[in-house]
């Protein structure tokens, strides 16, 4: 073959020119899946939430921007600009899912844990003992006890340490075992934390611990302002854990007895089930600080210490979606007999409102228990309270616990599967932080939940629809008011 032939041979060889055709008009939806008649979808936005996701667009904020600087205001250039940015940064990427929330396996089957697993990409695992503190009588002596004990190392991640008498006690406990050569390693969030101190921090300093600042606030961090670790989790030499509704301050102390003291639950868990908890905080730290933390002193061999099978979920809004959202709707949407929520912060979006309006339509008693008059957050209170309506009419129970503030997160499903951790029923938890839950199926602790959740019932005051429509106008504009700002709590 000459020169020539072989060179028309390689041209006539090689692909024409590469020409982009759409897709066909009556192709692009055709095999999308939420387009298939057989699904409902759930949670659809309606009007106000459409309107007010669109008050959040950030490009409706930059076109006066980009008006108003062409026109030399430079003043409401620079104000819209601003807003363009903060609502930019403040929007939410992670939404709940609107297919798949059919009721199609009971709780507590083997079809409901391996769904369980596969959808948070958490298996569960046995060979744990877990126990259930109640109020910080009970947890703050066993945290403290865990600390004093510890060998190799203590971890720390929190959303809240704040100055005061418990603060002062953890710290001189933290730093006395840094002193007799335990590696103590703290990561609190730059936001929680902001009124730790400097006693607490003296202390800390003095007998060598380490800590450091979750995503501080400056201007070349802004695009993670709003994304925070809201864990409060303690693991000491990488075997004991606990994590729950309670952080490092005054107002945990005590058992909940008047209006200066919360009322909380943790949870101890002891065996396979620390190394997930432990994890978590090893990446926080790294992406904090750049230390890789390894060995055995963070990572021991963890054999199997009891009979409980538990999973522990991390849930981050690093993976672009909340693990412990699908663990919450999931439980809803399988649920046979009964739902029992206990959360502080219940601003169930529109996914879960239907879950659980659904739920009680086929016969399930649904029970959620919120911190009423008591609650430290007027934005989630509002919030709330405005949902309220949908949930009363189906004949969901809703009761207010008006005795202190009410903080422990928990949820029972037919008494066969239950979760604790640090998650609220709220989107800032689902979108933008760091979360931690202990899910388990061991009787006897799904009978102390029960047993907490009771007495906590008997102690509050229950909603009834009628209380709620005669709430009034004034209270109805500030609920309106606050709606603006729903996804952020």
């Amino acid at each position: 073959m000459s020169l020539s032939t072989a060179r028309r041979a390689r041209v006539r060889s090689q692909p024409r020119r590469f020409r982009q055709r759409n897709v066909p008009r009556a192709w692009r939806h055709r095999l999308a899946p939420g387009e298939s008649r057989t699904r409902r979808p759930r949670g659809l936005p309606g009007l106000w939430t459409r309107t007010r996701r669109v008050l959040f667009a950030w490009w409706l904020w930059a076109a006066p921007a980009i008006w108003a600087a062409a026109t030399d205001r430079w003043l409401l250039a620079g104000i819209a600009a601003v807003l363009a940015v903060v609502v930019h940064l403040a929007t939410p990427q992670e939404r709940p899912p609107i297919y798949g929330l059919d009721h199609r396996m009971p709780v507590g089957s083997e079809s409901f844990i391996d769904s369980i697993e596969g959808a948070t990409g958490t298996p569960f695992v046995g060979g744990n003992r877990i126990g259930v503190l109640n109020n910080g009588d009970e947890f703050y002596p066993a945290m403290l006890d865990a600390i004093r004990a510890a060998e190799r190392s203590v971890t720390i991640e929190a959303y809240i340490y704040w100055a005061g008498d418990i603060g002062l006690v953890f710290a001189h406990a933290l730093a006395e075992r840094a002193r007799a050569g335990v590696s103590v390693k703290i990561l609190l969030d730059a936001v929680g934390s902001a009124t730790i101190g400097t006693d607490i921090l003296e202390v800390l300093e003095s007998g060598g611990c380490q800590l450091a600042w979750f995503h501080p606030i400056h201007w070349y961090t802004l695009r993670r302002f709003n994304y925070r670790t809201h864990r409060k989790t303690l693991l000491v030499d990488g075997r004991v854990g606990f994590t729950g509704g309670a952080g490092i301050a005054d107002h945990w102390c005590g058992h909940a007895q008047d209006a200066d003291h919360w009322r909380d639950v943790q949870v101890r868990i002891e065996g396979p089930g620390v190394v997930p908890l432990q994890t978590g905080f090893v990446a926080n730290w790294l992406e904090t600080t750049g230390e890789l933390v390894t060995g055995p002193a963070f990572f021991p061999a963890t054999p199997p210490v009891g009979d409980v099978v538990a999973q522990t979920v991390m849930s981050s809004p690093s993976t672009g979606s909340s693990a412990v959202r699908t663990l919450y709707l999931l439980s809803i949407v399988c649920a046979r007999r009964s739902i029992q929520i206990a959360n502080p912060y219940f601003v169930p979006d529109g996914a879960a409102v239907d879950a659980l309006v659904d739920a009680r339509r086929r016969g399930v008693r649904v029970q959620v228990l919120v911190s009423g008059i008591r609650n430290d957050n007027w934005l989630a209170r509002q919030n709330s309270v405005r949902l309220f309506g949908r949930l009363l009419e189906a004949g969901i129970e809703i009761i207010e616990y008006n005795r202190t503030m009410l903080h422990h997160k928990t949820m029972v499903v037919d008494g066969l599967w239950a979760t604790i951790g640090t998650t609220n029923f709220d989107n800032r938890s689902f979108a933008f932080n760091e979360e931690s839950n202990i899910t388990f199926v061991d009787r006897a602790l799904i009978t102390r939940l029960t047993t907490i959740f009771d007495d906590d019932v008997a102690h509050g005051e229950r909603v009834t629809l009628d209380r709620w429509l005669a709430r009034g106008r004034l209270v109805q504009a500030q609920e309106l008011v606050a709606s603006l700002l729903q996804d952020q709590v």
